[in-house]
């Protein structure tokens, strides 16, 4: 059989194209066990790129003896399939549920891998008003070229099989998910997920570990309230949104609230009197945080939001 010229140079493109995507795929999920049955893999403390595929936040999993429930979907198809695998080496069990904490992109653009295999998804229903609105749709169209190929055309948002309108528990394989509802904080959406028979908590991007928590448009009082909520359950271990697991609670706790403690303190009379954003910021003093990853990335940015919320309050 006689190919077209044109034929031949496209796939010609191709196979170079496959060649480079297939070299530069050198991200690898390790998950760590924290508990006798429960899991997380650890996203890298770094912006999202093509290069990470995006894998800068964590999602975990929980084996039960009726399925697999997996918190957080990562943020790339590619990084679910290759969660799916990892999975696949601790256990026979199939995926059955997905619980997602919050609808922010590094969360939530695997879900479509999930949703292929016929797993139910749970997420707070403040989550429809996201997928509903224009930044939803614009943060894909500059994801799909920002974190290509591994975000492209094919990538989705998906929405939740079932809306969670208030705190309950599910039960699967005898296993209890205390599922919290705790915003708006971090977002409007979030939501805790508290395992006692682990004795693990996924807090989502309510905590933060070992770089420089993301506010964006965060309500930091909720914020502040819902870390209250999660000192109350006492977990031996929780899993965060970024960074290792605790297994010091209180002390990671108090990380992420001393941070979101100094931002309002360091802004709220700027904010009250109107005076510039820009004076305010370069008087006050980060040099308890400015060593830290993300630190230039994302510190004017928080402190500029919370400084807009507390003139909204």
């Amino acid at each position: 059989m006689r190919l077209g010229l044109l034929t031949i140079l496209f796939l010609i493109e191709v196979l170079f194209t496959q060649s480079v995507f297939a070299a530069s795929d050198n991200v690898v999920l390790k998950p760590v066990q924290v508990a006798p049955n429960t899991y997380f893999v650890q996203g890298r403390p770094e912006m999202g790129n093509s290069e990470n595929q995006n894998f800068i936040s964590n999602a975990g999993f929980v084996v039960t003896p009726k399925g697999v429930v997996v918190i957080d979907a990562l943020g790339s198809p590619i990084l679910a399939k290759k969660l799916l695998q990892e999975i696949k080496k601790v256990t026979s069990q199939k995926v059955v549920a997905v619980i997602v904490t919050h609808y922010h992109a590094d969360h939530v653009y695997g879900l479509q891998e999930f949703k292929k295999i016929g797993a139910k998804i749970y997420a707070q229903n403040q989550g429809i008003d996201y997928l509903s609105s224009e930044t939803a749709k614009q943060r894909l169209i500059a994801s799909r070229q920002d974190f290509a190929p591994w975000v492209n055309d094919s990538t989705k948002l998906i929405a939740a099989d079932v809306w969670i309108d208030q705190s309950k528990v599910i039960t699967i394989g005898g296993v209890q998910f205390q599922i919290s509802r705790v915003g708006p904080a971090h977002a409007p959406e979030d939501l805790i997920i508290y395992i006692p028979s682990e004795g693990v908590l996924f807090a989502g991007d309510l905590v933060f570990r070992g770089r420089i928590p993301f506010v964006g448009n965060a309500n930091s009082k909720g914020w502040l309230s819902a870390l209250d909520e999660i000192e109350r359950l006492k977990p031996k271990t929780i899993v965060p949104g970024h960074g290792a697991h605790s297994i010091k609670p209180q002390e990671d706790i108090a990380f992420t609230r001393d941070y979101l403690k100094y931002l309002r303190q360091s802004m709220t009379k700027a904010a009250i009197e109107m005076d510039p954003f820009e004076e305010a910021y370069k008087q006050t003093d980060w040099s308890e945080y400015d060593g830290m990853p993300l630190f230039r990335a994302a510190n004017r940015m928080n402190a500029y939001n919370v400084y807009l919320s507390i003139q909204a309050e």
